[in-house]
């Protein structure tokens, strides 16, 4: 089928949002899913959808349909991309490796691997950590020059960071953008290197954060602080610490999303008379009544004592006390009368062998 325009595809106006885009996909994509959806056209209107939401989530290649159509958003940079990527970067001023020409790189991300207890991942706790860091030199404040010099705009560039060529094809004249080999990109170049950093405008030195661990976080987690990591070089903007969070198990509370569990088990007699049992929690043990007559795999829920919700601040999911009942392996002799005399007044059925064989067993004792 022909696709068409891709925003009256998805039935929404040139300036719609990201958010806008998504719901109306979702909107058609269950309407017109061949699972659902038996008509004739159902497969080729699904397929149509899916790639005008391909090309209309992605901001780049929404640019690019906006300005080219079809053909421009459908162009993939490396080669064939060619004309496209020259014009692209005549209208929009070109980009290279994500990062704007002219402008000094951006510092690399850092992680840091933090290891908290079963109780503070529960109920949120702050942290100090320490890692080195390559951050903005103090003497010559990032810029990479030495004090009582700044660093100069590039002669070959003139501060843009690129170089621009012309070149004719069967399409008319292309502009080709190439990132400037005398400033690397960066549209200075530092004349008298800064003696501390050596021109690069950062040096490795330790750092030290208080990291605010949010009640509720899990196994496996991050935690990002923006502007924490690495800092670019001559001025150029730091990267973000990504901060993984692994939790040390607990002894005895098993964790499932928000719910906590608890297993443990009673004696017969306290599961035929009731009893009351210690429970873990994470603010401390917590005395919970087994009622007479609870049966073997019995749940008792304790409201409120479970994981909190990380989005839904002053929820917390529920504590589940799974209560088994241990059938003793062993018995004495007066705990065996006992338990036949209540067999014999329950009415239960004893086996003629089994008695012959524990008489055996009394006699031997």
């Amino acid at each position: 089928m022909a696709i068409g325009d891709y925003y009256e595809l998805l039935g929404v106006e040139r300036t719609a949002s990201e958010a806008d885009i998504k719901k109306a996909y979702r909107r058609l994509a269950q309407r017109w899913h061949p699972d659902v959806n038996q008509e004739p056209e159902a497969h080729d209107r699904f397929k149509a959808i899916n790639e005008a939401y391909q090309v209309l989530s992605d901001p780049e290649r929404r640019q690019r349909y906006d300005v080219f159509g079809v053909a421009g958003a459908q162009a993939e940079p490396g080669p064939g991309f060619g004309g496209f990527a020259d014009i692209f970067d005549a209208f929009f001023g070109g980009t290279q490796g994500g990062v704007r020409r002219g402008r000094p790189a951006a510092g690399s991300d850092l992680r840091y691997d933090l290891r908290i207890t079963f109780e503070e991942a529960i109920l949120g706790t702050q942290k100090e950590i320490e890692f080195p860091v390559l951050a903005r030199c103090e003497t010559c404040g990032g810029n990479g020059a030495k004090p009582g010099t700044e660093p100069i705009t590039c002669p070959q560039c003139n501060g843009r960071g690129e170089i621009r060529g012309v070149r004719n094809t069967m399409l008319g004249q292309m502009i080709n953008v190439t990132t400037c080999p005398r400033c690397k990109g960066d549209g200075r170049i530092v004349e008298t290197p800064c003696e501390t950093c050596r021109g690069e405008g950062r040096t490795e030195r330790k750092r030290t954060l208080q990291v605010t661990i949010p009640p509720g976080i899990d196994e496996g987690h991050q935690i990002r602080l923006s502007n924490e990591g690495e800092a670019g070089p001559r001025g150029g903007l730091a990267g973000s610490l990504y901060v993984a969070v692994h939790v040390t198990p607990h002894q005895a509370l098993r964790r499932d999303g928000t719910e906590l569990i608890y297993e443990t088990s009673v004696g017969l007699a306290q599961a035929a008379l009731g009893t009351t049992i210690l429970v873990p929690t994470v603010e401390g043990e917590e005395s919970v009544e087994v009622k007479s007559g609870t049966q073997p795999g019995t749940e008792i829920r304790l409201r409120g004592k479970g994981v909190p919700y990380l989005r839904r601040p002053g929820q917390r999911g529920d504590l589940h006390v799974i209560v088994d009942v241990a059938v003793p392996s062993r018995l004495s002799r007066a705990q065996r009368e006992a338990l036949e005399a209540y067999a014999d007044a329950s009415g239960e059925i004893v086996t003629e062998s089994t008695s012959i064989l524990d008489r055996v067993r009394g006699k031997k004792a």
